[in-house]
């Protein structure tokens, strides 16, 4: 088996991208990022922006998606925020910058609005929701899949807002247009942003408040038109208030259906409004207009019926001017009972109007998420009539290969005895783009005959076989490695998805030992790993296995006599020449003698009962060396070497031939060849013009 490895030109090992780069339909959240300088300004503007490099992601940004806000100043995170509107380029020119004089440097921008103000989370607090996303200790990808975004907006706690003090309002529109600023609109925001904001003890950084100045007016009983209006604000700002200034509240609808007659006459036309907008919803749409219905006529035969105007202030205490001394005030007895009752009913239509007030945003929310459902059922219906489609136009390809693939399996036994086998090719990269080819070569007839791909061009995979199936895991593209497991089925020309790795890995090898299936050390980009990862079909999931001793970037693997082989590879400091053994039947790794020579990027294979690596990267340059392991004897030999020096080559064995097939010279020099080894024959260089310059690929016979 081929153990691929890691590349030492820069050329053909891209670094990972610094974004996860989802798809639209997975993106669940975005984090932005700001300092204590930038922070007063996102939040006056109501607008996050981030480098142009982000854009690829920023872009993907829709009305409604839940956002955050990380300080890096003291490393802590804000919430929650939504999208107001697309992400776009440049909704600012000339946001963060000193009095708007300079280009931004933050242009991928979207437009935000609060949608639960709440405390901040620390690093240590939020770190292990979006663990996968560190990349480095203290840097982490701004892209939160669903998962993470609901896991990070459950640890939030709202913050208590005191009465006196109201949010900075932010757009309701959620579809709000957010098209660039132009220079008028840019000097009036900077000159607000010279004004003081005022912001309550005790709140977060990003909760941007300002003193609500608004009282209670005392209505006339006589002129209905003014029912309900404020002297300093409007009715919108008045709406804000009454949801802030509720209390705890039981069971609301004890309180309307038996306590009608004392409701607070003081009850204005903003309630009545507030009342109505709750009454749209569904679940209790039949309730809610009942109730709206009552308090209308309640407070319109309460209003009639006033004498006179009462003052009260925010806290619906009675106001008593300081003039007048308490034993020059004479209050009847009657009176005095009046006024508690009227307070009493205030507090409970407080009760009311909040217990409406939660149940709409809670209803609100659960239609968001049927809404979000429905639209993913509708992509799926869409993506299984393509699915569908692309079935019904393989069945004419498999009609027209069948006859082809029966004559590969022919040639292969009159060749090698092997009824039926033949050498299967996956991915690679050709010089000019990275493959996601799946092919079955003939070396006798050299014929390669294309098969259905893969889902996406593959590098640097382990790869098994299994019960007539072909299994590839891990790998990447030249941005990323893969956690995505793909199985063929050769009798159906078809692949299908398996479970994911638990952590995405490239530059592994892999192997099959008592039908399971093993992925073998690897890298993640930023480390090498000692890891052993064990697929079990029956459970349907891959489970962490026993550690190696040494960490194997680059390595190659075999099993031989019910038992796996490890060899050589690289420990993020040098290039080994250990190898160690496991046996599941002692269920730990074994040391055995070490190699002659080190070497990682080589090819592993067993021919005749001996194990034979060949080729690689000692640290210094590719080399053809061979060495050969025999298990009865314990050690290490020297073998005849190969014609050329290769790494990143792919082997496999047909009957008592062993083929290595590409791989990789030296800088760019691509190998189109192919080199076969008998036993008392030595090595031959095949004439194969099939196969064309690859390297980075796997390779399995079956």
């Amino acid at each position: 088996m081929m153990g691929a490895g890691r590349k030492t030109q820069a050329i053909l090992v891209p670094e990972p991208s610094p974004a996860r780069n989802l798809l639209k339909k997975d993106l669940g959240g975005t984090i932005f990022g700001c300092k204590d300088a930038t922070m007063k300004e996102c939040l006056k503007k109501q607008l996050f922006g981030l480098p142009s490099t982000h854009f690829s992601y920023v872009r993907n940004i829709e009305p409604g998606l839940p956002l955050f806000l990380f300080s890096y100043t003291n490393r802590t995170m804000y919430g929650i925020f939504e999208a107001a509107c697309h992400g776009q380029m440049n909704i600012d020119p000339y946001a963060w910058t000193e009095n708007g004089a300079q280009r931004t440097p933050f242009p991928a921008q979207v437009r935000v609005y609060t949608k639960t103000p709440c405390q901040p989370l620390s690093e240590k607090q939020f770190k292990s929701v979006i663990e996968d996303n560190y990349y480095a200790q203290k840097h982490f990808w701004f892209e939160l899949d669903h998962a993470q975004a609901k896991g990070l907006m459950l640890l939030f706690k709202p913050a208590s807002v005191p009465v006196s003090i109201k949010q900075a309002p932010f757009p309701s529109n959620k579809s709000i247009y957010c098209a660039p600023l132009c220079g008028a609109e840019r000097k009036a925001m900077n000159s607000q942003e010279n004004q003081d904001i005022v912001v309550a003890e005790g709140e977060s950084k990003y909760s941007t408040e300002r003193r609500n100045v608004n009282k209670f007016e005392s209505l006339d009983g006589g002129d209905e038109d003014k029912l309900g209006s404020s002297s300093n604000t409007s009715s919108s700002v008045h709406d804000e208030e009454t949801k802030e200034q509720v209390m705890e509240w039981g069971d609301y609808n004890d309180n309307i259906q038996g306590n009608h007659s004392m409701l607070n006459p003081q009850l204005n036309r903003e309630n009545i409004k507030l009342l109505e907008r709750h009454s749209t919803v569904k679940e209790s749409e039949a309730d809610m207009k009942e109730v709206l219905h009552k308090l209308k006529e309640l407070s319109v035969e309460r209003t009639a019926s006033s004498s006179s105007k009462d003052c009260r202030n925010d806290n619906f205490t009675p106001c008593i001017s300081q003039d007048v001394r308490k034993e020059d005030t004479f209050i009847s007895p009657e009176a005095e009972n009046r006024t508690i009752s009227e307070l009493q009913e205030n507090s409970k239509l407080v009760q009311v109007i909040k217990a409406l007030t939660e149940r709409t945003e809670a209803l609100e929310k659960k239609q968001a998420e049927s809404d979000k459902e429905l639209q993913q059922l509708r992509d799926v219906v869409e993506k299984s009539g393509r699915t569908v489609q692309g079935l019904r136009d393989q069945v004419k390809e498999l009609e027209s290969k069948l006859n082809s693939s029966m004559s590969l399996g022919e040639t292969c036994i009159d060749q090698y005895g092997e009824p039926g086998k033949v050498i299967y090719l996956l991915g690679g990269y050709d010089g000019t783009s990275w493959l996601s080819a799946f092919d079955a070569f003939s070396p006798s007839e050299d014929k390669l005959m294309p098969l259905k791909p893969m889902s996406s061009p593959r590098s640097y995979a382990g790869v098994a076989a299994l019960d007539d199936n072909i299994y590839v895991f891990g790998g990447g593209d030249g941005n990323s490695w893969y956690t995505s497991v793909e199985c063929y089925n050769q009798r159906e020309n078809k692949w299908a998805l398996c479970p994911n790795l638990n952590h995405p890995k490239g530059s592994l090898a892999g192997a099959t030992l008592n039908s399971k299936i093993y992925a073998i050390g690897g890298g993640d980009g930023v480390k090498c790993l000692s890891d052993v990862e064990m697929y079990d079909p029956i459970l349907g999931k891959w489970i962490n296995s026993q550690l190696m001793f040494d960490k194997r970037f680059a390595t190659a693997a075999v099993e031989h006599d019910g038992v796996l082989y490890a060899v050589g590879g690289y420990n993020g400091d040098g290039y080994l020449m250990s190898a160690e053994r496991y046996d599941p039947r002692e269920a730990y790794w074994t040391r055995l003698p070490s190699m002659n020579a080190r070497r990682g990027c080589h090819s592993l294979a067993v021919l005749n009962g001996k194990i034979y690596a060949m080729g690689g990267y000692d640290g210094e340059e590719m080399v053809a060396s061979v060495e050969i392991f025999d298990p009865r004897l314990g050690s290490w030999m020297i073998g005849e070497p190969m014609n050329f020096a290769r790494g990143y080559a792919a082997a496999s064995v047909l009957g008592d031939t062993l083929f290595v097939i590409g791989g990789l010279k030296s800088g760019e020099h691509i190998w189109d060849t192919v080199e076969c080894y008998r036993e008392g024959s030595g090595w031959s260089i095949s004439s194969s013009k099939t196969i064309g310059k690859r390297c980075f690929l796997s390779a399995v016979a079956l």
